[in-house]
């Protein structure tokens, strides 16, 4: 359990580390906000066979960490900041630190590296957009004309009606969206960490920044646009896109090109959690990005 320094006084998050590599140590960000490492979980079959140190880490208000109940927490530069304590308290640094952001993640992870990136070995973004309107524009035009056009609009309408704590809503965004493009393995098969993961998210964070619909962002989190910021990155960065995702992997790559030493890993048959569904590629190309650091 680490103390982080917040406006709000000072509170406790939960880490755990895995291996022992004195150059290689990767410090996990798990999609959210408000999930948890146990999307990680996966991690656990293949980095320590490949030498890798890595950490997990619950961000706080969720699931292992304190869960202050103050709203004016759940604010993007207060996470980068509570990142930077993390890396000060693990002793990353320059020679060894690995910054992995899956999703929600991602996003924090490439608002760190803007900030921070001198203490930066490598970056990984994995499954994430530069841009919210961007991310948005490819919800509403490539994937809600894909869905069954009466789903999308009783979807829609249970958005419009406050309604989306309602179990009909939720059983049409997993029998419509969620085994399509968040995980694709069927779902009486879906990984226990995944289950657990979503059900431990922390709405009282989650709304707010992604906002109430899972088809794009509507929080405070929807007009972030870094892909300007792109080229200013200026360390070895992966870039991790797949074929089903809610992420436009056309963006994905083209996001890779714009930094400096950026590589692109595609996942032709994964989806949002492409580490568990389309593990056979997502794995081998992170563990070589990883390893020839």
């Amino acid at each position: 359990m680490i103390p982080v320094r917040t406006p709000a006084g000072e509170f406790r998050v939960w880490t755990r580390r895995v291996g022992n590599n004195p150059a290689l140590k990767v410090l996990l960000l798990h999609g959210g906000p408000g999930a948890t490492s146990e999307l990680y979980e996966c991690f656990d079959t293949r980095f320590p066979a490949a030498g890798i140190e890595y950490y997990h880490y619950d961000q706080l208000g969720s699931f292992r960490s304190d869960q202050p109940t103050d709203a004016s927490l759940w604010d993007l530069d207060r996470f980068v900041a509570e990142v930077e304590q993390v890396r000060r308290a693990l002793g990353l640094n320059r020679a060894n630190f690995v910054l992995l952001g899956q999703s929600w993640g991602g996003l924090l992870a490439m608002e760190y590296a803007i900030q921070h990136q001198q203490h930066l070995k490598g970056l990984v973004i994995s499954n994430m957009m530069s841009s919210a309107p961007r991310y948005n524009a490819y919800a509403r035009d490539v994937l809600g004309p894909a869905m069954d056009q009466h789903v999308l609009a009783e979807i829609k309408q249970l958005e419009a009606d406050g309604k989306t704590a309602d179990p009909r809503y939720e059983q049409l965004l997993m029998d419509h969206h969620y085994v399509l493009h968040v995980c694709r393995i069927p779902l009486d098969d879906w990984p226990d960490p995944v289950i657990r993961s979503i059900g431990h998210i922390n709405p009282a964070i989650y709304v707010p920044m992604q906002g109430p619909s899972e088809l794009g962002l509507s929080g405070t989190l929807e007009n972030w646009d870094r892909s300007g910021d792109l080229p200013g990155i200026d360390v070895p960065t992966l870039v991790i896109g797949a074929t089903h995702d809610t992420m436009d992997p056309a963006h994905m790559r083209w996001m890779a090109g714009q930094l400096p030493q950026g590589q692109y890993l595609h996942c032709p048959d994964g989806s949002h959690l492409a580490q568990f569904d389309d593990p056979e590629h997502y794995f081998p190309g992170l563990i070589e990005f990883l390893t020839s650091l």
